[in-house]
C-alpha cells in the first residue's frame, strides 16, 4: 500500500487526520487510565506465553509497545490500516527501542495465515469494528481464522455502568466533554462527534459478550473498569 494513497472509507479517514494529537486526548479524558488498561489488558493477552500476538487496530502502538515491554519471547506485532497511525506507532516504537512489528492491514482482509497468533489484542478499537458497522461479522471471523485453537482474543473498551446515575454522568461527559475538547484540541470535530456518539450507544459488557459468543468464540469473560465506565473482555477460541 502506498504512502501517497487516500483513505477508501470514512473510519480510515477520519482517523488518518488526527494520529498527533491522538495521545494527550486519550490521555486527558481517561486521567492517563488508559494506559493502566493497555497494561491490564496486556498482562491478559501475555498470561499463556503465547509465540507470537497480535495488536489488531493498533493505532499510534500504545498496546503494542505495552506487550513488546511485557513479552518476555512473545513477538508483536501492531496492525492497522492508517498509514499516519502507524508512522506514529513506528516513531514511538523507536523511541522506546521496542521491536513490535508494524503493518498496514485491513481487519477484514487480514494478511497472516490461519492460526498465526496465540493471542489477539485490541484497545479501544473494537467499538469501530463492531458499533453499525457492517463489515463486523467479517471482522470478528477474520479474528477467530488468525487465532489458533484455544487462543484469546483480549478487548479493553468503553463500556456502560451499571448505575443508571453513573451511566448518565459518564455520557454527559463524554458528550458535553469529549465531543467539545476533543474537537477543539485535534481540529477534527467530526471524528470525535463519531467517538462520542458510538461510545453512548455501544453495548455493555453483557451485550459484547453475547456477540462475541454468536460470532464463535467458546466462552467470554469481562471485568469492569473504573465504575463500568470501560471493561476487558477476554474471549477464547
Amino acid at each position: 500500500m502506498a504512502e501517497t494513497r487516500k483513505p477508501s472509507r470514512p473510519l480510515q479517514g477520519m482517523f488518518s487526520a488526527v494520529p498527533r494529537r491522538y495521545d494527550i486526548i486519550n490521555r486527558i479524558f481517561t486521567l492517563r487510565l488508559d494506559e493502566r488498561w493497555r497494561r491490564m489488558a496486556a498482562e491478559k493477552i501475555l498470561e499463556a506465553g503465547p509465540a507470537v500476538v497480535l495488536d489488531l487496530c493498533t493505532g499510534t502502538g500504545d498496546l503494542s509497545l505495552a506487550l513488546d515491554a511485557r513479552g518476555g519471547r512473545s513477538a508483536v506485532i501492531g496492525a492497522d490500516f492508517s498509514l499516519p497511525m502507524l508512522a506514529e506507532a513506528r516513531r514511538k516504537a523507536g523511541r522506546a527501542g521496542s521491536n513490535a512489528l508494524f503493518v498496514a492491514a485491513d481487519a477484514g482482509e487480514l494478511p497472516f495465515r490461519d492460526a498465526a497468533f496465540g493471542a489477539v489484542g485490541i484497545a479501544f478499537g473494537f467499538r469501530n469494528l463492531t458499533y453499525r458497522n457492517p463489515g463486523r461479522d467479517r471482522y470478528l471471523a477474520e479474528v477467530l481464522r488468525v487465532l489458533e485453537p484455544g487462543g484469546r482474543f483480549v478487548i479493553v473498551e468503553s463500556s456502560q455502568p451499571r448505575s443508571p446515575f453513573i451511566r448518565a454522568m459518564a455520557h454527559l461527559y463524554v458528550t458535553a466533554v469529549v465531543l467539545l475538547v476533543g474537537g477543539l484540541i485535534s481540529g477534527e470535530r467530526g471524528a470525535y462527534r463519531y467517538l462520542a456518539h458510538s461510545a453512548v450507544n455501544f453495548p455493555g459488557p453483557d451485550g459484547v459478550a453475547a456477540l462475541l459468543r454468536g460470532a464463535g468464540f467458546s466462552r467470554v469473560e469481562y471485568r469492569r473498569l473504573f465504575l463500568g465506565a470501560a471493561a476487558i473482555h477476554v474471549a477464547y477460541r
